[in-house]
């Protein structure tokens, strides 16, 4: 555990000094390819350092975070686009933006006059912590339940997996937007919009699951492929191969991040779950242009919404926690929880008593 955290204290170094170089510097080049250049030895350390870190609870949202969102972030700033353009005057703010999976809801000018935050906002980050607290509790009542997983039908673990994919995601934005509020002093936009309410396939991974990825894919992906469409097959149908690739991008990120935990080789299963994904998401905008559009047919949100999930239950149990599962994934996390549990014990014995 200790070596653990001095990997993740060197590659948060690293990448406090790598960000602050696109700030001081890259930001001074010239938008498009020159600044792309500048910025490509970022980008492929961001991609690299992430591996030095074994543990899941600390590696995976390392990957997440810089891997994927940072990378992509970058991307868009080289073509002066995405939340990093126009980049703000204090370094902090834009590592913040970098690194950090939130979305600012509004402008406010307490990011461009270095106002202290207000007492209102220090109410809010109570309120932020109290939550993340609570989501906390939540996971430590999951992670002992799981000692007892020799006496859960397969189905019961599995949904239980489901539960626990959604809650560590979620503690995970609650513990990374906490900087974010104290620092910036913001208004925060919402990580996830209640995903277990969503009307279709397309309500659910546009609009209700992951904001903060789903923001990130489709400024990057679909908005540009969308356009390029539009010109060659028409408005109509230009979505659809935008939606396609967006959903083959992620497939391959949800890849990189697979392989991270497993270090096993590639069978691209989660792939094939997220390839599919898209393929019904595309076939539902078929439909719902011919059919829903005209008024032809219409099915109610109370049908429409559980089909939806048990589609995305059955897929998701099909491949992409198979490849988890086959790889004891399950076992090393409890394994991680139980270390991280006695370091902690062992932390809080010498701090009381050995000071």
């Amino acid at each position: 555990m200790e070596n653990e955290l001095m990997n993740f204290i060197r590659i948060c170094v690293f990448t406090f000094a790598s960000i602050s170089y696109c700030h001081r510097l890259a930001a001074k080049i010239p938008k498009g390819l020159p600044r792309l250049l500048s910025l490509f030895p970022v980008i492929t350390l961001l991609s690299v350092i992430p591996f030095n870190i074994y543990s899941f609870h600390l590696g995976a949202p390392v990957v997440v975070c810089l891997s994927w969102l940072a990378n992509f972030k970058l991307l868009l700033f080289a073509f002066d686009q995405g939340p990093l353009s126009p980049p703000p005057p204090e370094v902090h703010h834009f590592i913040l933006i970098a690194c950090f999976p939130f979305k600012i809801k509004q402008a406010s000018p307490k990011i461009k006059n270095g106002e202290i935050p207000s007492q209102e906002n220090d109410l809010k980050v109570h309120s932020m912590i109290r939550e993340t607290a609570n989501k906390a509790t939540l996971l430590v009542l999951l992670f002992y339940s799981y000692n007892y997983k020799q006496y859960f039908h397969k189905h019961v673990l599995l949904i239980l997996y489901f539960f626990h994919t959604y809650l560590i995601i979620q503690f995970f934005y609650a513990v990374a937007a906490i900087p974010a509020q104290i620092l910036l002093g913001v208004e925060l936009e919402p990580q996830f919009n209640a995903p277990f309410l969503a009307t279709s396939l397309q309500d659910f991974w546009g609009h209700r699951w992951n904001l903060r990825v789903s923001d990130i894919l489709r400024t990057t992906i679909y908005n540009p492929i969308r356009s390029i469409s539009t010109r060659i097959i028409g408005s109509r149908w230009a979505s659809l191969p935008a939606v396609f690739a967006t959903f083959v991008t992620s497939g391959l990120m949800h890849e990189l991040l697979y392989y991270h935990i497993t270090r096993e080789y590639p069978t691209w299963e989660v792939t094939w779950f997220f390839v599919l994904q898209g393929i019904f998401v595309d076939i539902e905008i078929v439909l719902k242009k011919k059919l829903v559009a005209t008024d032809k047919f219409r099915l109610h949100r109370a049908i429409s919404g559980p089909l939806a999930l048990a589609n995305l239950a059955v897929t998701a149990g099909w491949l992409s926690y198979t490849q988890l599962l086959r790889n004891g994934v399950d076992e090393k996390l409890i394994k991680e929880f139980n270390v991280l549990m006695e370091f902690l014990k062992r932390s809080a014995y010498i701090f009381c008593f050995d000071t």
